[in-house]
């Protein structure tokens, strides 16, 4: 019987805990779902929900495709910086979708535990865009099965309030440049490799502060004010 539970924990056959938010991290039916969202304890994988707001869902939005990619692009590198502090970033996600449980949702997952609980520990007392973030250890560990398949394959009819994850995509030059800047400074500075997570990038303007050197006209990602309207940490 143990054996059994322990095969269906999670899935669609198990009765007691919630399939979706042990897939997605999320559940459309929140603290009111009929079954159990129990929290890791640890985990690689952080959620910061409600944080990216899609210009184009705003109805009386006027931009442009390159406009609206170039915005988020550019909040994707932001948040992207802003993670690699606490530790080894694998990868992040950033929902698309419009429905209460998923709307703006961030998703990152570490190499560490260890680096996971770091970044909750300081992202709960952060603010991004004006607004207090909130972090938590999820229980996703497989992005695959979280993402709707048939939105990648431009399919899916239930548009941005489905269920599963409807990815917002950066620029693929951007990605391979901010996990480039990672490894090398990972390789260049292996001091900065031992943060408060257990391993983590400095971006180098917050180097060069520690150093007590200026950082000129670099463009300081990792300063927390207590209040911003612009989009920056």
């Amino acid at each position: 019987m143990a054996h059994h539970l322990a095969s269906i924990f999670g899935t669609e056959q198990d009765r007691v805990n919630c399939s979706f938010y042990y897939k997605i991290g999320a559940c459309r039916h929140g603290d009111r779902c009929s079954r159990k969202h129990i929290r890791p304890p640890f985990s690689q994988t952080i959620l910061l929900p409600n944080v990216y707001h899609n210009p184009a869902h705003n109805p009386n939005a006027t931009y442009t495709e390159k406009e609206l990619q170039d915005n988020f692009d550019a909040i994707f590198e932001d948040i992207y910086c802003e993670l690699c502090k606490y530790g080894h970033l694998l990868e992040m996600h950033i929902c698309d979708n419009v429905g209460d449980h998923l709307i703006g949702n961030v998703y990152a997952r570490y190499e560490m535990e260890t680096e996971a609980q770091a970044a909750v520990d300081a992202l709960n007392n952060r603010w991004y865009a004006g607004r207090p973030l909130y972090a938590e250890l999820s229980p996703v560990t497989d992005f695959r099965e979280a993402c709707c398949r048939q939105n990648e394959n431009a399919e899916c009819n239930r548009g941005g309030f489905c269920n599963f994850m409807h990815l917002r995509l950066a620029t693929k030059s951007v990605i391979s440049g901010l996990d480039a800047s990672q490894r090398l400074e990972r390789r260049l500075n292996p001091e900065f490799a031992q943060g408060a997570g257990g391993g983590g990038w400095v971006p180098p303007s917050e180097r060069d502060k520690k150093n007590g050197r200026s950082g000129g006209s670099e463009r300081r990602r990792s300063a927390s004010p207590s209040r911003r309207e612009d989009g920056h940490f």
